[in-house]
């Protein structure tokens, strides 16, 4: 049995950095519903191409929202209020979770206190840019800036870049996800819910280990491009017909690369130690450059597969997919309405849910498309209340 199965999620969700955090509950089976409000919506839905041929539904928002119920609701009317609170009793809502302000949870009636009123044992989560504390606007790319990544990432002595993928975002998804399961684990044991305050600034700058413990040794800590702080040779190197990444963790890696045909010569005396080879590393991979050079890619590889040195191919998404370890791990979600297959990104791991499930999930809800089933069907609300919450704009 999934006890994951008995677990329903209400999140009030917007962006990224929740909804993938409900995305990877999703994958473990937990029910988990959406709220938007019924005017604006999470503006997700209106970024990239129009898919299906429907508003609100365009192809950025397919990536992390498969496996979702939506519900439109007004959470600054007073019947939308009563509806939230009504959702949170019938449905035995377990995690609440949302990345509004905190300036909003007062006026939104999500505030931890009063909804712990209602539900005692109710996990409640705030992801907020900067502390509950702080009201200021947090975008990824912000706190990339703010929190030292980009500081981190870009060629040396060249413009700061972003990270491609949105690390503050997304790593702020799995530090919740933990404190989520942490939480769920403490209440099983007292019975007890609680309040998670979590700030994607301190999420992003706890990944910062490293260079936060020599910058305080008195150590500068910049982007160095494809090159590593402490280890040589590493970097991208150009072959006759594309590019290899090369790692050379140790000293007995590079002994074993310098007796492979053509890296004779770099067999120096100098560079049996990594020291010597980081003090030398600019003249090192121009060296490198030149024996890969002559070679394809999958000669390069095949050579330095054989003698266990860590290499690969700079692969573009197209062929990461194709990759044998991806491809059977794939999830995909197929429309019901008009039988359109999406492709889904792979869980970090495969759950006994998605497993059982051959890696489906339900398409990502359209805007509000369990209003009914849920007010109307769990709920107990007729038609013509409906009706009225809609014309309202409750709902």
């Amino acid at each position: 049995m999934n006890p994951f199965r008995n677990l329903t999620v209400l999140s009030l969700e917007q962006a990224t950095v929740l909804p993938y955090l409900t995305y990877r509950l999703a994958q473990d089976g937990a029910r988990v519903i959406r709220l938007e409000h019924p005017v604006y919506g999470d503006p997700n839905r209106m970024i990239g191409e129009i898919f299906l041929g429907e508003n609100r539904m365009n192809s950025y928002f397919m990536a992390i929202n498969a496996g979702k119920e939506a519900l439109t609701i007004n959470l600054g009317d007073p019947d939308g209020l009563a509806l939230f609170d009504d959702l949170l009793v019938r449905l035995n809502v377990d995690v609440f979770a949302t990345n509004q302000l905190p300036r909003n949870y007062e006026k939104l009636g999500i505030a931890y206190d009063r909804l712990k009123s209602i539900r005692p044992d109710l996990i409640w989560l705030g992801v907020t840019g900067f502390g509950p504390q702080s009201n200021e606007a947090a975008y990824d790319p912000i706190l990339q800036a703010r929190g030292g990544l980009m500081e981190l990432t870009g060629e040396a002595g060249g413009f700061p870049q972003v990270v491609g993928i949105p690390l503050p975002d997304m790593g702020t998804s799995e530090h919740a996800y933990g404190l989520v399961m942490k939480a769920l684990y403490e209440r099983s044991v007292t019975g007890q819910g609680g309040r998670i305050d979590l700030s994607m600034f301190m999420s992003t700058t706890s990944w910062l280990t490293v260079p936060i413990t020599l910058t305080a040794l008195g150590k500068t800590i910049s982007r160095r491009g494809n090159t590593h702080e402490f280890f040589a040779p590493v970097s991208v190197y150009p072959t006759r017909d594309s590019y290899i990444y090369l790692a050379v963790g140790n000293d007995k890696q590079w002994a074993a690369l310098t007796g492979l045909a053509g890296f004779e010569q770099l067999a120096k005396d100098e560079y049996r130690k990594n020291a010597g080879r980081i003090r030398d590393v600019a003249n090192l991979n121009q060296a490198l450059a030149e024996v890969f050079g002559r070679m394809t890619t999958a000669e390069a590889l095949a050579a330095l597969n054989q003698i266990g040195v860590a290499a690969s191919q700079i692969n573009p998404i197209a062929q990461v997919m194709e990759d044998p370890l991806v491809k059977g791990n794939l999830l995909w979600a197929e429309d019901p309405k008009t039988g359109t297959r999406i492709t889904l990104a792979p869980p970090p791991f495969m759950t006994p849910f998605l497993k059982e499930s051959g890696g489906r999930l339900t398409f990502p809800p359209r805007f509000g498309q369990d209003n009914q089933a849920v007010y109307g069907g769990a709920l107990g609300r007729s038609d013509q209340e409906l009706a009225r919450l809609k014309e309202k704009g409750a709902i």
